[in-house]
């Protein structure tokens, strides 16, 4: 999607992907995914997520990248910080209690120049990017984990021809697709829920299925 679209969503209060009480899913596999040690987790396309926050009381390094300004100010605000400023290549920081923020192109990390990841956390990305944008971001995923990270996936599925999206559907076979070339993949959990997009309910789409994955890199071990 462009940018713009989520720049509005943002502005408009339109942001019934925000879980207020965060991932039940990384609550149930936070151990799996950082192996119960202290490390550093990405969060693409973050927003102002609950789960940022649940990964720093858990001992990590957290970097969320999101493109709307709105979405971090939020963060620090709802959690009464103020925030330290900076810039980090094309992307401007916005750093406290554990957390630092990157606003800006996810796309664009790579300039950015941090050091690998040990994981990552996407709940809202991949589901969030048309089909199209879905390699490039798996590439990018990829290169931003150091050798044997780990990625926490949760992606939704549904009737596709009910609605265009966002959120996409993601089905089992293009996770297989995306990432089996490079990473161990474990379905940890898969659950009907209700749809929570305005978009998708006025299109029809009453539940969704969100399923959990555990995506252990392979080919750098």
């Amino acid at each position: 999607m462009e940018a713009a679209f989520w720049e509005q969503r943002w502005r408009e209060g339109k942001i019934g992907f925000h879980e207020a009480e965060g991932s039940a899913l990384l609550r149930a596999h936070l151990e799996a995914l950082t192996g119960g040690r202290p490390g550093s987790v990405l969060v693409p396309l973050c927003g102002k997520s609950v789960d940022l926050q649940t990964l720093a009381e858990a001992g990590q390094r957290v970097v969320g990248v999101e493109l709307s300004p709105l979405a971090i100010e939020a963060f620090f605000a709802e959690r009464g910080l103020s925030p330290e400023r900076g810039s980090l290549g094309p992307f401007e920081r916005s750093e406290g209690a554990g957390v630092s923020l990157l606003c800006g192109d996810f796309f664009a990390l790579a300039a950015a120049q941090l050091d690998p990841f040990d994981a990552v956390f996407d709940r809202a990305a991949l589901v969030a990017l048309a089909p199209g944008q879905r390699e490039a971001y798996v590439d990018l995923l990829h290169r931003a984990l150091r050798p044997g990270g780990r990625v926490l996936l949760v992606t939704l599925s549904y009737d596709q021809a009910l609605a265009p999206g966002p959120p996409f559907s993601v089905e089992d076979a293009e996770v297989h697709r995306l990432f089996a070339p490079r990473f161990e993949l474990t379905l940890l959990g898969e659950r009907a829920i209700e749809a929570q997009s305005a978009r998708l309910v006025e299109q029809g789409v009453r539940t969704v299925r969100e399923a959990a994955w555990l995506l252990s890199d392979r080919a750098r071990r």
